[in-house]
């Protein structure tokens, strides 16, 4: 039983000869398609940032270094500060040369004051970086977690 064109009957009125389709239209699959990474163009970021979880509780020991990590804190003025002693803006790259060429692989930890402006605590960073830390993060206060205290200028 082969495919071949449609016969139309003695009883048509059309004066054409309908043929069967023999290729697949893919049109309205393709609009599907596109519909659906939009979606997921825009959830897939809503789905990883923000999401409250509960973790687990586990006994395993927890992970910690040995040394305390070096404490780079910039107030609400802009005056960066190692620990508590303040780094003037002309020697702050000379002092966490100094820092890091006793361990370069520690890490630094940088606070930055919620009114500072952005610009202010990536230029600390930067300083970081030139100074040659490899590790660098940045701390923020989490709902309901303590966080280091601020430092007291002196």
């Amino acid at each position: 039983m082969g495919m071949g064109p449609l016969q139309s009957g003695a009883g048509d009125e059309d004066d054409f000869d309908a043929a069967p389709l023999s290729e697949i239209n893919v049109t309205p699959m393709v609009d599907v398609m596109l519909v659906l990474l939009i979606i997921f163009m825009v959830a897939a970021p809503l789905m990883t940032v923000g999401v409250p979880v509960q973790l687990p509780k586990t006994a395993a020991a927890k992970t910690s270094e040995n040394k305390k990590p070096v404490v780079v804190s910039v107030d609400k003025d802009g005056h960066a500060f190692l620990a508590k002693e303040a780094l003037p803006p002309e020697g702050a790259l000379a002092r966490l040369k100094a820092v890091a060429a006793e361990d370069p692989g520690q890490t630094v930890l940088v606070r930055g004051d919620k009114d500072v402006p952005y610009g202010k605590v990536m230029e600390v960073m930067g300083l970081v970086g030139q100074a040659g830390f490899a590790k660098v993060s940045l701390i923020a206060n989490a709902p309901g977690g303590a966080t280091l205290p601020a430092p007291s200028p002196q």
